[in-house]
């Protein structure tokens, strides 16, 4: 078994920066992605930014040049920097780990199959 678990969220004005972290404990592998989901109450989960196992990153079109993910594997730890922070950021991020290669947009939150409880994320002035 694979434990996520995110830290890092809080409240931000606009314009602000956060970064989150997921440290990963369990059964050790090396996983074919791991990423950044967010979701808004009723609204479904979206994908924010991933990172698969050769390197490649993968952003949801609104987050990109603001939001950069990255790993510290001697520290099992999985990295969110988000910058220039807007409203409509506003959410929970869960981090998520894929244990098999899915073969298309890492994005997609059924390429995952261990997630963390998530960390909120809250940007209001």
């Amino acid at each position: 078994q694979v434990q996520l678990v995110e830290s890092g969220g809080g409240s931000v004005q606009p314009g602000g920066s956060l970064t989150l972290s997921c440290v990963r404990s369990g059964r050790t592998y090396r996983s074919y992605s791991m990423a950044w989901f967010r979701q808004v109450p009723g609204q479904e989960r979206e994908g924010v930014a991933a990172l698969d196992r050769q390197g490649s990153t993968t952003y949801k079109y609104s987050v990109k040049g603001r939001f950069t993910i990255s790993k510290d594997n001697a520290k099992n730890t999985l990295y969110l920097q988000m910058n220039s922070l807007k409203p409509e950021d506003t959410a929970m991020y869960y981090c998520a780990e894929a244990a098999r290669d899915y073969g298309g947009n890492w994005l997609n939150e059924w390429a995952y199959s261990s997630w963390g409880q998530g960390t909120q994320v809250t940007v209001s002035s």
